[in-house]
């Protein structure tokens, strides 16, 4: 199997940009094609029985009111999928948030999960009991930081924060008395050692399509503690302590749970260990591949 790859020549934005990369997109057609990330119009001029359109999550739609739902509706959503062989979604929750808005035959339907790159493999660390190092993997209003802020009060920790924090963001943390740092923008290699520098992972949004953060910090062997909801539970397995997002003593609950039960923390460190497996580049290449190999088979 031969592949090309096409990067988009303009930034996303404006009506001509992204009509003239459909146009060129195309142009680079071949025997089968894959869109995938935040560039559905790619499809709008390419073959439909050969294209595959992975959509990542929709959940934008539901931000959307009157003319600009509609059009985001139609253009990112309706007319690719109209113009799609198959639909990939990258969780259960992801698609069932997708069907929720838009229609789709079955006949199209597949779930292929996001793969966990390599950079991401275990290290062998000792856990830090005097002050362990919480890892908080984005800032959105989804990623929860006020309750995070009041649930590790009085709790001997530092949050390494990833995402540029907002005012009240920062004034939550520092009314809570919660010892953390920030940085964002970061280079891959920096996001990698920021995983091997934590000592757990603290990623227990409101909502995720998918939630890359879990199987990452799973990869590398820290202890995760997610979300109950969404599709948190569907991509921790039972690698994770699972919290609800909406309940700050549940969530505070969970924390000292994982940093003073020895024993727990082990069992769901080996856990996620076998669970990431699953999500391993040359596991989710191969599904890819065989959904390639069905559109190249009914061409």
């Amino acid at each position: 199997m031969r592949v090309k790859k096409f990067e988009n020549r303009y930034f996303s934005n404006g009506f001509i940009p992204r009509f003239l990369d459909a146009w060129a997109a195309r142009r680079h057609q071949s025997d089968v094609n894959h869109v995938t990330g935040d560039v559905h119009f790619l499809t709008f001029f390419l073959d439909p029985k050969r294209t595959v359109l992975t959509i990542h999550d929709c959940r934008n739609l539901e931000n959307k009111t009157g003319l600009r739902w509609f059009l985001l509706w139609l253009l990112w959503y309706r007319i690719p999928i109209w113009r799609s062989r198959f639909v990939v979604s990258i969780s259960n929750e992801a698609q069932r948030v997708l069907l929720r808005n838009v229609s789709c035959p079955d006949r199209k339907l597949r779930i292929i999960n996001n793969p966990v790159s390599e950079e991401f493999y275990f290290v062998n660390k000792e856990f830090n009991h005097k002050l362990p190092r919480i890892l908080v993997v984005g800032t959105g209003e989804n990623k929860n930081i006020a309750r995070y802020a009041n649930a590790l009060r009085g709790i001997n920790c530092e949050l390494s924060l990833i995402g540029r924090l907002s005012e009240s963001q920062n004034e939550s943390l520092a009314e809570n008395g919660i010892r953390y740092f920030s940085r964002a923008n970061l280079l891959r290699e920096e996001l990698v050692s920021e995983y091997r520098a934590a000592d757990l992972l603290l990623f227990a949004s409101t909502y995720e399509g998918f939630g890359m953060p879990i199987i990452e910090a799973q990869a590398v062997g820290l202890p995760v503690i997610t979300s109950n909801i969404s599709a948190m539970p569907e991509v921790a397995g039972s690698g994770a302590c699972l919290v609800s997002p909406f309940d700050v003593e549940s969530i505070r609950t969970g924390v000292i749970k994982v940093i003073f039960d020895s024993v727990y923390r082990r069992q769901i460190v080996v856990a996620g260990l076998e669970n990431v497996q699953r999500f391993r580049l040359r596991t989710i290449a191969g599904s890819y591949a065989s959904l390639y190999s069905e559109v190249y088979s009914e061409l």
